[in-house]
């Protein structure tokens, strides 16, 4: 392993926390990961990382090297990838998370308008619906629905409306609640949606005279991913309360109704997050651009925006 791989090395160290993530990452053995950084330590006259049986742990030596490296590593990737190339035709794999809803929804209808003005971006699309982790994953950037890990850097990109919706079949059925208290009774039957990550489910959110207000049905059915949650409401099996955008073209077709509009609760902000050393990177700048415009758009074409 040649200087820079070296140094590569030892900032996915740093990074995920540890030989055994940083080595799965780069793809090479951990113990051919662990002869590079001493290399180089012998080589700068330094201890970077101090190891033991249980942890690795970075020195005050090790983590001055780091912040000095990590924005030059970037910048490394971006003239690399760019070389002989107009800037704004960047090259080579991009990584974006985000949940099943927002990509079967939102970014995969739009993906072939960022292909035709990226084509040599080899976007790698990464759809879960629990929390990835940004840094330790290798992820260049994940779309979320909060910007609270103080990691990253993380920037609104727009906001989504909520919606509660029923089959005709189950309307037929059961009819229509009138006010958001009722889906605590048996009488209208809800499907849940809980964390992937915490198994647990968040409360439904309305708005009463401009005051929020929280509902925790009992759910006789739960699901942990939005697609799903989008087929039990098709299927008639409760009623589903979720984004507008999932199920906005079932509405238009007939397919759901939406009910309790008037309690409809504030929208939903929308962040995208992304390490500090991807800051600086052309492909990611380029997507998080893209991908602004395109829930700007989202949120000018919504109907439910403007009732």
């Amino acid at each position: 392993m040649d200087h820079m791989q070296a140094i590569r090395a030892f900032a996915r160290v740093v990074e995920t926390g540890g030989f055994n993530r940083a080595a799965e990452s780069l793809q090479m053995p951990n113990a051919t990961l662990s002869k590079s950084i001493s290399a180089l330590e012998r080589h700068l006259g330094v201890k970077l990382l101090e190891r033991s049986t249980r942890r690795v742990s970075v020195t005050n030596d090790g983590a001055a090297y780091y912040e000095r490296i990590r924005h030059l590593l970037t910048e490394l990737d971006d003239v690399e990838a760019n070389l002989g190339r107009a800037q704004g035709s960047p090259k080579g794999r991009l990584r974006v998370d985000t949940g099943g809803s927002t990509a079967s929804g939102v970014l995969i209808p739009a993906l072939p308008e960022f292909r035709a003005l990226y084509p040599d971006i080899q976007l790698h699309l990464g759809v879960t619906d629990r929390t990835s982790d940004v840094i330790g994953e290798n992820i260049d950037c994940a779309i979320r629905s909060t910007s609270d890990d103080g990691a990253l850097i993380s920037r609104r990109i727009g906001s989504l409306e909520w919606t509660t919706c029923a089959s005709p079949a189950y309307i037929s059925r059961y009819g229509v609640p009138a006010h958001p208290e009722e889906l605590l009774q048996s009488r209208f039957p809800v499907v849940g949606y809980f964390s992937a990550h915490s198994g647990k489910a968040p409360p439904l959110h309305f708005l009463s005279d401009g005051m929020p207000m929280e509902i925790a049905p009992n759910c006789a059915v739960m699901v942990n991913e939005s697609n799903a949650h989008l087929s039990t409401g098709l299927a008639g099996l409760g009623l589903i309360y979720t984004l507008d955008f999932m199920v906005r073209p079932a509405i238009d077709r007939g397919e759901l109704v939406a009910v309790l509009q008037e309690w409809r609760p504030a929208p939903l902000d929308v962040f995208i997050a992304y390490a500090p050393s991807r800051q600086l990177s052309t492909k990611v700048r380029v997507f998080v651009e893209w991908v602004s415009e395109i829930y700007a758009r989202l949120e000018r074409t919504n109907p439910a925006a403007r009732h």
